[in-house]
């Protein structure tokens, strides 16, 4: 067998078995667990779609609740109460 023969055969093998290498696909799943995990964590799916008002507190109940909240952060509510523990030579007698 020549040289020349040699490598063309060479050449034939090896391309018939890069044809059967078997590589993984990572890039076909790329991201899937991610995918997978965020939708697990939303409870419901179709919470958009649904026009029901919700029940609970008026408006203008819900506008003052948020203006005293707002307003506990300027100007805090004094301390109305003090305790104290007496601990010294100070007797009763």
């Amino acid at each position: 067998m020549t040289q020349q023969a040699k490598l063309i055969l060479a050449g034939v093998i090896a391309a018939t078995l890069a044809g059967c290498s078997t590589t993984p696909l990572w890039d076909a799943r790329f991201g899937d667990p991610v995918r997978v995990i965020a939708a697990q964590q939303v409870i419901d799916p179709d919470a958009s779609r649904n026009t029901d008002p919700v029940k609970g507190i008026d408006g203008q109940a819900a506008q003052g609740t948020m203006g005293e909240y707002q307003k506990s952060f300027v100007q805090p509510e004094p301390q109305t109460t003090s305790f104290s523990i007496g601990v010294g030579g100070q007797s009763g007698k």
